[in-house]
C-alpha cells in the first residue's frame, strides 16, 4: 500500500527567496531521505474554481507504505529535512500524510 507525505506550502513573503533555498537546499535533503521511491514538487499557478490561491508550493514524497514512510521520517535525513521545513515554511503550511488507492 503506497504512502505519500504531501507538503502544501503557503504564500512566501519572498517567493524568489522562498524557491532559491526550496530548490537549492531542500531539494538535494529531500533527495537523500532512505527509503524515498520517488517525489515531485510543484509551484501552484491557478485556483480554476475562483478560490483564494493560498498555496504557494506542493511537494509529494513516495514510499512503499505507511511504515516506510514512519521510518524514513525518523531517520537522521528525515529529522534534517523536517528541520529545515520548520525553518523554511511560511507560516499556514500543512504536513499531510496519505495512502494512494491502489
Amino acid at each position: 500500500m503506497t504512502a505519500k507525505l504531501v507538503v502544501l506550502y503557503t504564500q512566501p513573503g519572498d517567493a524568489a527567496t522562498f524557491d532559491e533555498h526550496y530548490l537549492g537546499v531542500h531539494a538535494s535533503l529531500t533527495d537523500k531521505i532512505p527509503g524515498l521511491q520517488r517525489w515531485e514538487s510543484a509551484r501552484i499557478v491557478a485556483a480554476p474554481d475562483g478560490g483564494e490561491q493560498s498555496y504557494f508550493r506542493v511537494a509529494e514524497l513516495y514510499f512503499s507504505d505507511p511504515a516506510a514512510l514512519q521510518a524514513a521520517l525518523g531517520s537522521e535525513q528525515g529529522q534534517a529535512v523536517t528541520g529545515d521545513f520548520q525553518a523554511i515554511a511560511p507560516p499556514g503550511s500543512r504536513v499531510f500524510v496519505a495512502v494512494v488507492d491502489d
